[in-house]
Parts: structure tokens; sequence; C-alpha cells
């Protein structure tokens, strides 16, 4: 089984600011709110194509499917494809708008944010549903977030929440609250880790406060940086990767922590959300507007739909899947071990989806930039 820690959400400020001017140039100048539909129509396209004719580019995270998935592609589908990896949004976005094929890319994993801010542009093509019969797997709730409402753009390839992972026997009373790490009590002092990335070192403030974790309003940003500042004096670190090793050790005894990340297998290791509510993350699939493959695209997103392949994804990378026919086939013994594999669609959607915010991007740059800076 795979543990592999994927680093798709660490931020690179300079290459958002690039980003910006990329879109910029690219599409229109006017964005359209998270969950509009895309500034360019659709192609159309034919039901019935030769599909061996066809090839895909692919970009995705490193280990995100499974290695042997184009021999898998060949056999089941008759086409090829080539995969390129890469390591966080950032990277595979300069990818995606390097020139004015997109780089070269039919399809491209990206977290939901991403996907609008493309869209945004008329960068992707719209999905055109009746070539993706298995759409009938997903929960219904997988139409319903707010980067992307009614899929239009982008089907979630993988979805969970943000939380609080602790050790019980190391902890009297369980954590409840965000307050439970931005103010630990003193005998956890320096025992307790958080996120340095930007949008989800700003949540546990932005949540603790009552806020929208988009928030753009300037005072409530800077209330949630007087808070950041007070919590960083009991913090052992910022970790975004190896949390889990540090409650193991029993060098920490809480951390903020993805839910698939948290090491609940564990013995006296769990995972909980926050009574004041956290975030629903979810990693999509898209199909660039600039392919010339676009029915060998949408064929390979039904073929990942198929609950034996999506499947895959919650097994090896313990990450829910939005798939219904593929998390009842789950393991219950895995589910077991796991306990975070059990959380609904309800239970998530209680979260708020991080949307793209544009240029107010560089406001929550400039929180983590200055809460890093202060001694």
């Amino acid at each position: 089984m795979s543990r592999t820690r994927y680093t798709r959400r660490l931020p690179a400020a300079a290459v958002v600011a690039g980003l910006a001017l990329a879109l910029a140039a690219c599409g229109s100048s006017e964005t359209t709110g998270a969950g509009a539909a895309p500034t360019a129509s659709a192609a159309k396209l034919d039901p019935n194509a030769d599909l061996k004719k066809q090839s895909l580019n692919i970009t995705i995270w490193d280990g995100y499917s499974p290695k042997d998935l184009p021999q898998r592609v060949k056999q089941k589908l008759g086409f090829d494809i080539k995969i390129a990896i890469h390591d966080t949004n950032e990277t595979a976005m300069a990818k995606l708008t390097a020139s004015e094929n997109n780089g070269g890319f039919d399809v491209a994993f990206v977290s939901g944010q991403y996907a609008q801010a493309l869209s945004e542009q008329g960068l992707l093509e719209p999905l055109h549903p009746e070539l993706i019969p298995n759409l009938a797997n997903l929960y219904p709730e997988a139409s319903e977030l707010s980067y992307d409402k009614g899929n239009k753009f982008s089907v979630p390839y993988t979805w969970g929440s943000t939380g609080i992972c602790y050790r019980s026997d190391l902890v009297k009373t369980p954590p409840t609250s965000w307050n439970d790490i931005l103010n630990p009590a003193p005998e956890y002092d320096k025992k307790v880790t958080m996120m340095t990335t930007e949008r989800w070192l700003a949540l546990p403030a932005l949540k603790s406060l009552g806020y929208s974790i988009n928030t753009a309003d300037d005072g409530q940003l800077a209330k949630a940086k007087e808070l950041l500042l007070k919590a960083k004096s009991h913090l052992l670190a910022y970790d975004d990767t190896t949390f889990g090793d540090r409650l193991k050790s029993g060098e920490a005894v809480m951390v903020e922590a993805w839910d698939g990340w948290c090491p609940e297998n564990v013995k006296n290791i769990k995972f909980t959300v926050p009574k004041e509510g956290s975030d629903l993350w979810a990693d999509t699939m898209v199909i660039l507007k600039s392919s010339k493959n676009k029915e060998a695209a949408h064929a390979f997103i039904n073929y990942i739909l198929d609950p034996e392949i999506h499947g895959w994804v919650a097994a090896n990378i313990l990450y829910k899947v939005p798939n219904k026919a593929a998390m009842d086939k789950v393991d219950p013994a895995l589910v077991q071990s796991f306990p975070s594999l059990k959380l609904s669609p309800a239970d998530l959607l209680q979260g708020e989806s991080i949307i793209d915010l544009g240029a107010d991007s560089a406001k929550y740059t400039r929180l983590a930039t200055e809460v890093a800076a202060q001694q």
C-alpha cells in the first residue's frame, strides 16, 4: 500500500504571480466567478470517433494513479497515453500556460480552484457528459462543489477535508476546536504543528474567527494574522509533510492535517474535524481546449471513473473518491483502520470549498510571508 506524500498544495508565490499574468494573456480579462460556465464554447465531438487514431498527453502527480495505467488504457481503449509528472499545482499550471497549445497536454489533474482559474480564462473544454456515462457512478454531491457546480468543466478525482490529527493517549481531552491548536493548553506547548501552505495556514484562524476561508476582506485577514502570530509561539513547527511521523514518535500530540495523511492505522492516533468547520478540498480531471484528441480524453476520464480503476485511489492513497460505486468496493477492514474514509459526502459538504480568488490570492501570500518572517 502506498503512503506517498503529495506536495500538490505547497505554495510557490513567485510562480503564482507569474501565472496570473500568463492566464490574463491567454484569455478574457473578465472572470466569471466560482462555478461559472467556461468562457469558450464547446467543440463538436464525434461519439463514433476511431480512438485508435488518437493519443493523450497527461500531467498528474507522481504515484496518483496505477503505474500500469498506460498499459491498461491501451488494452481497454486502444490508444496510447504518455504521463508527465508535476509535483505541485503551480508546476502544472506553469506547464499548461507555457504556450498557445497548453504545453501539448490533453488532460490535466489539478486541484479545484486551479481548474476554476483555467476555465475562467477559456482554457478548458466544457465536458460532454454523453461521452462520460460513468459520471453516473459519482455521488450526487460531487456536482455541488462551489468551484464548478454541475461539473461543467471538471470531474472530481479525490476529495477530503482538513482537521486535527492527534494522539488520544497523550491528550487529556480530545480536541474539538481549532483553538486547541491555535492556543494549546500549557502542557501541550511546543507539541503542536500547523501547515505552512498559504490557504491552509490561514484556515484554522479564519474558521476560529467565524470567517470564510475564501475571504478577501483586509480586516478579517488582519485579525487572522494576529491570531496566527500569537499561535506561532506555541508551535513545535510548521509541517506540511512529516506531521504523521511526529505524532508516531510522540514529539507532537496534535497537528493540523489533511484527512488522508493522518496515520489512523497507528494505535492511539485519531482524526477529527473541529466544531467551527473546515474545508472541502478536491482534485480534478480537466480537458484542455487546445487538445486535438478530445474524444479520447473523454474516454479516458470515463475509464478512470470505472469502479475498479477509481477504487485503486482509495485503497492505495487512502483519499476518498467521489465515486459511490468505487467506495462501495473499498475493503471494510481498510475503512476500519482509517475511519476518515467513512466521512460521507454529506459530511464533506459541510466543509467550505476553496475557490480561486484571482488577484486577491496575493493577500494570502502576503499573510503567509509576514507570519513566517515574524520572530
